[in-house]
């Protein structure tokens, strides 16, 4: 997993099954939202 900063943007690049990458563009408000719902199930 790789997380980059551009602009005013997070890119968020994850592994996929298969090869290949899921790419998600985030702003800061919702980075925070997953690492709430992260840590909610990770703890």
């Amino acid at each position: 997993m790789e997380v980059t900063k551009e602009g005013r943007s997070l890119i968020m690049r994850v592994p996929i099954d298969g090869g290949g990458r899921l790419v998600v563009e985030l702003n800061a408000e919702e980075a925070a939202e997953l690492k709430a719902c992260l840590v909610g199930v990770t703890e």
